[in-house]
């Protein structure tokens, strides 16, 4: 699938903020996928579906989670957590997107996982660091994405985890394999004294 086609399906399933939001994502993933030899193509695509369902109901999510292979236990969480799953599902059941490195890079954009494709970091990074956000603490991560991929992602993952955590809210266990996993990549692996 071709861009172009690719941002005319989602547009009008996203408030114009988000719409731009999108776009911005999309053009950082081809910044990181450049740098970090990953397809551009495949980074761009996925970056453009990866908010797809992120206004869709919540009856419509939860009904397609509990109706297929999507693991039940989200439906625990809070919702946010449902559009990346729910649109990995669709862009192939809707428009025949069958690549599961797409599938996957949307799919885990907002939680991460344990042993991420460097795809699934581009994405999962780009959301994060686009110019059109400001948090605290941004500018320290969109340093490094110009230097490591894998620090990024830490960085972006403790981050999410520090702020789920200041807000009290529940954190999926994908988050917290995400950082575990990438904590053992950076330090090689180390096994703790006893």
């Amino acid at each position: 699938m071709k861009k172009d086609e690719a941002i005319a399906i989602i547009e009008p399933y996203l408030t114009k903020p988000r719409f731009e939001h999108t776009l911005r994502v999309a053009e950082t993933a081809v910044k990181l996928a450049s740098k970090y030899d990953v397809s551009v193509e495949k980074a761009e695509l996925a970056a453009i579906f990866h908010d797809y369902c992120k206004y869709r109901s919540l009856e419509e999510m939860a009904r397609i989670i509990e109706a297929s292979s999507l693991p039940k236990d989200l439906l625990e969480y809070h919702h946010e957590l449902w559009h990346g799953p729910v649109a990995s599902l669709l862009i192939e059941q809707e428009y025949g997107i069958e690549d599961q490195d797409i599938k996957n890079a949307i799919y885990y954009h907002t939680t991460g996982r344990a042993n991420m494709s460097k795809m699934e970091m581009v994405v999962f990074v780009a959301d994060y660091i686009e110019p059109g956000r400001s948090f605290e603490g941004l500018d320290e991560v969109r340093e490094m994405a110009e230097k490591e991929l894998i620090r990024t992602t830490w960085m972006v993952s403790r981050n999410t985890i520090q702020f789920l955590m200041g807000k009290k809210s529940r954190i999926y266990p994908d988050t917290f394999h995400a950082y575990n996993d990438l904590t053992k990549r950076l330090d090689g692996g180390k096994k703790f004294e006893l």
